[in-house]
């Protein structure tokens, strides 16, 4: 019983872990986000360019979809760790997906709340959709790997 309660203790506290790096990354100043998004963008055309040296890159779209996909990157993980520690409390299925799509989503328009408070940042609901859609990847992966995790187990 003991293990399964320190194995739960550490499961909840990689999601707040989690939730408190999403915080850090979401409580920089437009300026300061701008710029590491633009350092990964100048790296990806760098890695791009040598592969592909016959393609230009729109520089702002690129940047564009590197800020969306860091949106969706961060929310599926936030959801793989959230499922995980909501499922080692042995809840149903259905609840353990509807209690961690809930939690994650609440945290994703509690971030951009967040957001209307920070200079050069804002808010928006296309952001709490795509944090959401990445969550709800991230989720749907996790119940894929433990079914055919399980399935195998049942097999041998």
């Amino acid at each position: 019983m003991k293990k399964r309660s320190l194995h739960k203790g550490i499961a909840w506290a990689l999601v707040v872990l989690w939730m408190g790096v999403i915080f850090y990354l979401s409580h920089q100043p437009g300026g300061e986000s701008s710029a590491l998004s633009s350092g990964i963008v100048g790296f990806l055309v760098q890695v791009l360019t040598g592969i592909m040296p016959f393609i230009s890159f729109d520089m702002e779209v690129l940047h564009f979809f590197v800020r969306k996909f860091a949106h969706f990157s961060a929310y599926f993980l936030l959801g793989v760790l959230t499922i995980y520690a909501v499922h080692i409390d042995r809840s149903p299925k259905k609840r353990t997906v509807l209690l961690s799509f809930f939690l994650t989503v609440s945290y994703a328009v509690s971030d951009e709340l967040h957001q209307l408070f920070i200079p050069g940042r804002s808010g928006e609901v296309r952001d709490v959709l795509i944090d959401s859609l990445g969550s709800a990847v991230g989720m749907g992966l996790y119940i894929t790997v433990r079914f055919f995790v399980n399935k195998g187990r049942a097999s041998l």
